[in-house]
């Protein structure tokens, strides 16, 4: 059995602000995430997929508000995200090279020149998946307006990307 193909585990415990005890790791598809530093009302664990020398690596949290250790829905969702990660990424991206042509997210005649180039300018992807069963791929770095300050965001309804919009500090 590959590591792909290991069901998610949990590792360790620490006391959360509401008096339970939320595992420290988990350990998804071959991928660690650790327990991130969060206000007391949520619960955040975040790695990264290894990555070219001298890249930025790419990203993967697991968030749960209130604070709770992740249920075994949410655990299936981030095996499935992180075992096709990359395939997702790949979707992201088209999605965004075809949704990003339209009026409303008004890009300049530059930006839009952009969109015909092999490669986006879209780089350094993080994956959520929250408790609700939702999941989103972040692009954290753009040259888009649209994506300062903190990048652009596709919205997943299970496989399919369904909504994308750039993230500005009115969230």
């Amino acid at each position: 059995m590959s590591d792909n193909d290991e069901p998610p585990s949990v590792l360790g415990t620490e006391e959360a602000g509401t008096g339970m005890e939320l595992p420290a790791t988990l350990h998804i598809a071959g991928l660690v995430l650790r327990r991130a530093e969060s206000p007391p009302y949520l619960a955040c664990w975040s790695g990264y997929f290894p990555g070219p020398e001298g890249s930025e690596p790419a990203g993967m949290n697991v968030v749960i508000e209130p604070a709770a250790p992740p249920e075994e829905t949410t655990l299936q969702l981030a095996h499935d995200v992180v075992s096709r990660f990359h395939d997702f990424v790949a979707q992201a991206l088209e999605y965004c090279r075809t949704r990003l042509r339209e009026r409303r997210f008004d890009l300049t005649a530059k930006e839009l020149s952009w969109l015909d180039l092999p490669e986006l300018p879209l780089a350094v992807p993080e994956a959520t998946v929250w408790a609700d069963q939702t999941w989103a791929i972040r692009f954290t770095e753009s040259r888009l307006r649209l994506a300062d300050p903190y990048g652009i965001l596709v919205t997943f309804n299970g496989t399919q990307p369904v909504d994308l919009q750039g993230i500005d500090d009115e969230r």
